[in-house]
C-alpha cells in the first residue's frame, strides 16, 4: 500500500467520522458506522485508528482543516464587513443540515464536554481559532470592542443553530442571518 493510498483512506475515514458524528452523535456512532460511510472495511479502520477516540481526534482535525480552508477563502474578500457577511452566508447555506443535526462543531463540542478525556479542549481550540479570526475582522473595522462583538456574533450563531435544530425550522436561521448582516453593517 502506498503512502498516498494510506493517506487517502485515513482522510476518508476522518471525513466520514466528521459527518457520522454530526449526524448520529458521539455515543451512538460506532467504528463500523464510520467505516461504512468511508467505504472502508471495518477491519482496516484499526490499521489507521486503534480507538474511537482517535477517530474523534481525526474528525476534530478535519474540522480544523475545513476551518483553515474557509478562512483562506474569506481572506480573499476586500473588507472585513464582506468577510464577516460571507461567513454568515456560509452558515445560512447550511441551514437545512443544521435543522436536522445542529451546528457540526458546536454539537460536537457540547457532546465532548460531557466526557472526561480531554477531547473537549481540542474542539474548543478549533472554535477558538474562528472566534479569534472574527475578532480580527472587527478590529480591522476599527472596533475597540472587537472581542465582545466576536463573542456576540458567535453566540448569536450558536443560539440560532440550537433553535433551528430544536424546531427543525431552517427559516429561523435565514431570518437571524439577515438581522446579523444588518448588525454588521451598522457597526462599520
Amino acid at each position: 500500500m502506498t503512502d498516498s493510498t494510506r493517506t487517502g483512506k485515513r482522510e476518508r475515514l476522518a471525513g466520514a467520522a466528521m459527518r457520522v458524528l454530526h449526524e448520529q452523535g458521539v455515543e451512538k456512532t460506532t467504528l463500523a458506522d464510520i467505516a461504512r460511510a468511508a467505504d472502508v472495511p471495518v477491519g482496516n479502520v484499526y490499521y489507521y485508528f486503534k480507538t474511537k477516540d482517535q477517530l474523534i481526534e481525526a474528525a476534530i482535525d478535519a474540522h480544523g482543516r475545513q476551518l483553515e480552508s474557509m478562512i483562506s477563502t474569506l481572506e480573499q474578500l476586500p473588507t472585513p464587513q464582506e468577510r464577516l457577511k460571507s461567513l454568515l452566508h456560509g452558515w445560512i447555506e447550511q441551514r437545512d443540515l443544521t435543522a436536522r443535526y445542529g451546528c457540526p462543531t458546536g454539537t460536537l463540542a457540547s457532546e465532548l464536554d460531557k466526557r472526561d478525556d480531554g477531547l473537549d479542549r481540542a474542539i474548543a481550540k478549533v472554535m477558538g481559532e474562528l472566534l479569534d479570526w472574527v475578532e480580527r475582522q472587527f478590529q480591522a473595522m476599527g472596533r475597540d470592542d472587537a472581542r465582545e462583538l466576536a463573542v456576540a456574533l458567535f453566540a448569536a450563531y450558536q443560539g440560532i443553530s440550537l433553535l433551528t435544530n430544536t424546531f427543525r425550522d431552517p427559516g429561523l436561521m435565514a431570518v437571524e442571518g439577515r438581522r446579523l448582516e444588518r448588525w454588521i453593517d451598522s457597526l462599520a
